[in-house]
């Protein structure tokens, strides 16, 4: 008996149960999402309680951010290829498959962006600090979109981590829609945080996994089809 027609016997074929297993795979999403990024919020938290913390510390504290995504990724490519009623399962195989992977470049990724946010932050305090700060601003946020793309490439497949940095680059350029998208939701999660607070943006990033995982299989699709066998 093949996975499909296992989940098809477990779950049936009408449209009501259906949509309750859909229901279900998100709410272990959204489960799995809140406890990974547990630790940020809380330390967020603690920061915000600290009189005078750096803003090094803040970045510091999203180290386990992009591992958590990207099982978020891989999982949801997992159900579409293995549906089943036990979803947490790829969820914590693409966490421990591509944790190490992702922390290679992830962690440089946020030592390069405290170092921008603190130019931002505190650029008036040196001279040319007018020019510097849009300087180091736009450097970030291409920063974030090359790590965007980057997420979904060690995400996916399991290239060198300077060729998944290389192809990132490229599908920076080539897939610009994707680029768009992953600055639309950057500026919706920055927006979320501002106006309400990091605790509402946990409690909302399974729908950003949702929707990640929709902009950016345009992506996945390219990297496949022109960098792989």
């Amino acid at each position: 008996m093949t996975v499909t027609n296992r989940f098809v016997d477990e779950v049936g074929t009408g449209h009501l149960s259906r949509a309750a297993a859909t229901i279900y795979r998100w709410m272990v999403l959204a489960a799995f999402l809140a406890l990974c990024g547990a630790p940020t919020v809380l330390a967020w938290v603690a920061l915000g309680l600290t009189e005078g913390a750096s803003p090094v510390l803040y970045v510091a504290a999203l180290l386990a951010v992009a591992p958590a995504l990207s099982a978020a990724l891989f999982g949801q490519r997992a159900w579409a290829e293995e549906p089943d009623l036990r979803p947490a399962r790829p969820l914590w195989r693409g966490l421990v498959r591509n944790a190490k992977d992702v922390l290679v470049w992830w962690a440089p990724v946020l030592a390069a962006a405290a170092v921008l946010v603190v130019n931002v932050l505190a650029g008036d305090a040196a001279p040319g600090g007018a020019i510097l700060r849009p300087i180091a601003v736009v450097l970030l946020v291409v920063l974030l979109l090359w790590a965007g793309h980057l997420l979904v490439v060690t995400s996916y497949f399991a290239f060198r981590t300077r060729d998944a940095m290389r192809i990132a680059a490229a599908e920076f350029f080539t897939q610009w829609r994707t680029t768009l998208g992953f600055a639309s939701l950057m500026f919706v999660a920055a927006t979320v945080v501002t106006l309400a607070s990091e605790a509402v943006l946990l409690l909302c990033a399974w729908a950003f996994a949702l929707v990640l995982r929709v902009i950016s299989r345009p992506v996945e699709t390219d990297v496949k089809s022109r960098f792989t066998r």
